[in-house]
């Protein structure tokens, strides 16, 4: 069952309808800048510099829209070893940056640095780069027309949602662990199983702090919409079998969630598994056609 990863779409509802009927997917200027960003990628190897990207006016006017209402929303729901690095990371609003500005802030608080992705990453391309401290990131921005909904993620989800993710080092040393956890194991079946869960957690992962529901999970940090209402989604408790045999929803808000008791519960429980998981790991957990005898 290993599939290519898809990376996290951030949605606003589901009545903006499929990713086809996007306004970006019938917009042949759009489309010609998405293609020529995502060139730049062509070949690139993992944590060589990325090329300096010229923005447009409009492209930095709907990057500090976007950006500031982002930050606004993190400040009100996400938790607080987030909440705490939204100022060390210091991600510029009034323009958008380039990867060496982000990475020079994320270097010095966790060592992480972005390295560049034209689009979609293979999924042990992806992981294999965050046990060296990369996470892949792309330098083209959603369409104007609808800035706070896009199909695919975009620069904004990268910097914006996995880059505060990565500015805090208990989040950062997750990644790492994943990371060495997809160096260990050879099946389809495993990184199947590892996709899984890093969709679950690091991209939609919340934790009750102080009586409250917090998100710590990278697509709602960057999803102004369903971080507002993520708490209406069915919530059950940190379960990893649960997670490996739960098909998870590319297209709109996710309606299951699955919560931690602490930041110390989720990390402790994901770390404990990552640190022993092989490819047997998931004949024992999953039920998925192929996993069991």
């Amino acid at each position: 069952m290993n599939q290519p990863r898809v990376r996290t779409p951030v949605a606003v509802d589901g009545r903006l309808g499929p990713a086809s009927r996007h306004p970006g997917m019938a917009d042949p200027a759009y489309l010609a800048r998405r293609r020529a960003l995502g060139e730049l990628a062509r070949d690139h190897r993992v944590g060589d510099p990325a090329p300096t990207v010229t923005y447009s006016d409009a492209e930095h006017r709907m990057w500090g829209l976007v950006h500031r209402t982002l930050v606004r929303v993190q400040r009100r729901h996400a938790c607080r070893a987030i909440a705490d690095v939204i100022e060390a990371v210091d991600i510029p609003d009034d323009h958008v940056p380039q990867h060496a500005e982000v990475n020079s802030r994320l270097q010095r608080l966790t060592g992480f640095r972005f390295t560049l992705t034209g689009g979609l990453v293979d999924s042990r391309r992806l992981y294999g780069a965050m046990a060296d401290g990369y996470f892949h990131g792309v330098q083209y921005l959603r369409h104007p027309a609808v800035p706070f909904y896009t199909p695919e993620p975009d620069a904004l989800h990268d910097l914006v949602g996995h880059g505060t993710q990565l500015a805090a080092p208990r989040f950062a040393e997750l990644y790492r662990v994943i990371g060495r956890a997809v160096h260990r194991v050879e099946t389809a079946e495993a990184v199947s199983l590892i996709d899984r869960l890093f969709w679950f957690t690091v991209e939609y992962g919340v934790v009750r702090e102080n009586g409250d529901l917090k998100a710590y999970g990278a697509a709602l940090l960057s999803s102004y919409g369903e971080i507002e209402c993520f708490r209406d989604a069915e919530i059950r408790p940190l379960d990893l079998r649960a997670m490996a045999n739960t098909p998870y929803q590319i297209n709109g808000y996710q309606p299951i969630l699955y919560r931690a008791e602490s930041l110390d519960h989720l990390t402790d429980t994901l770390g404990e598994f990552f640190d022993e998981m092989d490819d047997d790991t998931p004949v024992r957990l999953c039920h998925w056609p192929g996993t069991r005898d």
